[in-house]
């Protein structure tokens, strides 16, 4: 893409180069077995606890087919698990949270030991780990925000917001110990976690900010919202500095966003199922594409080239080419694409599924190399352990997995 170009590059659906049909089997019912939760909350290890939710685990599903290596069933029964991150520095940390309002720590290969966070007082929505992985973030629909030590210990507690208002999603700077957060209350907030001070509360959307992310570099970050545009923000004075909005931009919420590597666009996906490129210096929307019939939910980087993956509620996966501004190839899955993950820097991208699956697709194909099966509700995220080995999905099935993925390195 050429800054210098004067027009934006539009796509239609004649830029299509290939789309391929994936067509998987159903994945059986799973029955639950039931889980104590005697809600204790002093932060310790709760080995009694830990081994009783564990003991219990979650039967396979019909035909005993359950691909996963490891099921962490911490979480109370009949609860979904919508947060989840695996620590950057070390491989086998994993940290889930729920509709039940607790995290927990646990450990891939390590059986029934975890340790439960709580201090929540509804859903803990978003979850992230600091860059050093020092420190785990929570973000609550309890208009809270929570620093956890990796002992499980609460280090800070952040509020702000007026009662009744949720913290949508949560991120680190990529060098340091500062938070940011999405509210329900049209604002992002910033805090500095060492000083345990709130640095800037930045105001301007006139909805619920959905999304955000620093760019890599740590120098600014984008904030979307439910309002239809895309913020990009000066950190230290709290003015936004640009104002994405309007034709050819997307026309309703934003849904997701991500920063390429170089920290020059901003890629976009919301609700009427388009695909905007807009470059962060300037303001200008290099592409904007509409190939999704419904809500995009999710968006995902290749970490190695410059190809984007999207994937829908209209139960399509589409690989973009960002050099070409054009969409590669189309994939259609058997139900709704919630989350996906690029899997290392290969080119595979795991899609995780309405019905419960995990679809690996090689994105230079189209082809499915892999479905993984075991969750029998909708997968709500997905992460990839530090060493790459092992991809770990939560669910609404109150379940959190591990698979083997080494063979894909």
């Amino acid at each position: 893409m050429d800054d210098s170009d004067e027009e934006g590059v539009f796509i239609d659906e004649s830029d299509i180069i290939d789309e391929f049909i994936v067509d998987d089997e159903d994945l059986p019912d799973i029955d639950d077995d039931e889980d104590d939760d005697n809600g204790d909350g002093d932060g310790d290890d709760d080995d009694d606890d830990s081994a009783s939710s564990m003991d219990e685990l979650e039967e396979p599903c019909d035909h005993g087919v359950d691909d996963s290596v490891h099921v962490f069933k911490g979480h109370k029964k009949f609860e979904s698990i919508y947060a989840l991150a695996c620590s950057p520095t070390d491989a086998a940390l994993v940290a889930t949270g729920g509709t039940d309002h607790k995290a927990f720590y646990w450990r891939i290969g390590q059986g029934d030991l975890s340790k439960k966070l709580v201090g929540h007082k509804e859903t803990v929505s978003s979850l992230a780990f600091s860059s050093d992985g020092l420190f785990l973030a929570s973000g609550g629909l309890d208009a809270s925000v929570k620093i956890w030590d990796l002992s499980g210990n609460v280090k800070r507690s952040f509020g702000g917001p007026s009662e009744g208002s949720e913290f949508e999603w949560v991120r680190w700077h990529p060098n340091g110990h500062l938070v940011l957060a999405g509210c329900t209350d049209t604002n992002a907030y910033l805090w500095n976690t060492d000083k345990d001070t709130l640095l800037n509360v930045f105001c301007g959307h006139s909805k619920a900010v959905t999304c955000g992310e620093y760019t890599p570099d740590g120098k600014t970050f984008c904030t979307g919202s439910e309002d239809a545009t895309l913020r990009i923000w000066n950190p230290r004075s709290g003015e936004s500095i640009r104002v994405i909005r309007d034709y050819p931009y997307h026309t309703s919420g934003l849904t997701c966003l991500a920063i390429t590597l170089d920290s020059t666009l901003a890629l976009t996906g919301a609700e009427d199922g388009s695909f905007c490129v807009t470059n962060i210096a300037t303001g200008k929307i290099f592409s904007s594409v509409s190939l999704h019939s419904e809500s995009i939910q999710c968006i995902g980087l290749s970490p190695s080239v410059p190809w984007v993956a999207t994937g829908g509620n209209d139960k399509k996966l589409v690989i973009w080419d960002l050099q070409h501004s054009a969409s590669r190839i189309i994939c259609n899955h058997e139900d709704e694409v919630s989350c996906l993950k690029w899997l290392g820097t290969s080119s595979l991208v795991a899609s995780g599924c309405g019905n419960g699956q995990i679809v690996v697709t090689d994105t230079r194909s189209g082809v499915t190399v892999r479905t993984f099966k075991g969750h029998s509700r909708r997968i709500e995220s997905l992460s990839v352990s530090a060493d790459d080995n092992f991809l770990v999905s939560a669910s609404k099935d109150s379940a959190a997995r591990v698979f083997d993925i080494s063979m894909f390195k």
